[in-house]
């Protein structure tokens, strides 16, 4: 089978890319490599999967190799291209498609608002075309549990509504759904979305809390504790993100099991435990071995104050069952966090 990644240099992509090519799947992955956070992570992500320039540039639209597996290689693109993103479609006719690629980061959306349309808007159009013109059967999508914003039921639910976005990023995922929904519907392909709920561990994003926690417990400086530490959130191991996106993308909707008819599923991807902030520091206190110097402020804009995934659907259709705890997933990030194959260290 061969399977189309996007965003594979980014977290869940390039770990997605990694064990589905460990499968023996055929696997190209795309990422245009920007600069949002320090790309010498994204490098070294890639590298873990064999992927490696050697010091050299990389060059767009140009295919590089795996070096440890044969079935996978990498090209830099951006998906918001779409005669690129068209002519990848026709070249390589990919029987599947994960598209993980877009612009991420809440709070950076209520500062930089514009650069969230190209790819997280024009860019998912380009993929569902690309999609439904080139024969795909299945895109499994990333979507967010930030389209969950001012609900107040929890644990959050697929069934509830989520038409109080308190982001342009929640806007954008919420989008997303809608665009994935219609497409579907018109051109009976089945699409499944992924909403995720927050990922931590080895190789995780420098702008996200654990990687900014353990930075600044490691070098002695302050950690921004945000709405004081009332905060809790469903952090969930990358290794159980992994293996609950892999379960959809090999479990195909069918338009009869389905509402309405169309071969669409939407899945939360939680740990459905949700975790206090302040424990989920002293745990990362404890693993480090020192105490963070704590600075607390008020709620920033765009944050929610808890959330709280339901699995259950995802479970009783497909299994999925989170293994790892919290104690065992700081544990390891940690581990990797102060070894050699961290190159942000320090």
């Amino acid at each position: 089978m061969k399977i189309l990644i996007t965003g594979a240099a980014g977290f869940i992509g390039s770990n997605l890319m990694r064990q589905l090519a460990e499968k023996g799947e055929t696997i190209i992955g795309i990422d245009e490599l920007n600069d949002y956070y320090d790309v010498r992570l994204k490098f070294a992500r890639l590298k873990e999967c064999g992927i490696s320039k050697h010091g050299n540039p990389y060059v767009y639209n140009e295919k590089v190799q795996s070096s440890i597996f044969e079935n996978c290689l990498f090209v830099k693109m951006s998906i918001d291209d779409k005669e690129s993103v068209d002519k990848l479609f026709k070249q390589e006719k990919f029987d599947k498609v994960v598209n993980l690629a877009a612009q991420a980061g809440v709070r950076y959306s209520i500062t930089n608002p514009y650069s969230y349309l190209n790819s997280n808007i024009v860019g998912f159009l380009n993929i569902l075309e690309a999609c439904r013109n080139y024969g795909v059967a299945h895109l499994v999508f990333a979507s967010s549990s930030s389209v969950y914003g001012l609900n107040s039921k929890m644990p959050y639910s697929e069934e509830d509504k989520v038409d109080s976005p308190v982001s342009l990023y929640a806007a954008s995922k919420k989008s997303n759904e809608l665009m994935a929904h219609a497409y579907s519907k018109l051109y009976n392909f089945a699409v499944s979305g992924l909403r995720y709920f927050t990922v931590y561990g080895p190789w995780g994003r420098p702008d996200m809390a654990p990687m900014l926690f353990a930075k600044s417990i490691s070098n002695d400086e302050p950690i921004k504790i945000f709405n004081n530490g009332n905060l809790s959130r469903d952090f969930t191991y990358i290794d159980d993100i992994v293996e609950g996106t892999m379960r959809v993308l090999y479990s195909i909707p069918k338009a009869g099991e389905c509402e309405n008819g169309v071969p669409y599923k939407i899945y939360n991807i939680g740990c459905s435990h949700p975790v206090k902030l302040m424990d989920f520091i002293s745990e990362m206190e404890s693993a480090l071995g020192k105490e963070a110097v704590k600075e607390y402020l008020p709620m920033q804009q765009g944050d929610v104050s808890r959330t709280y995934a339901d699995t259950s659907r995802l479970e009783k259709e497909l299994g999925y069952k989170p293994k790892i705890s919290l104690h065992e997933g700081i544990a390891k990030f940690i581990e990797w966090y102060k070894s050699d194959s961290n190159p942000l260290k320090g």
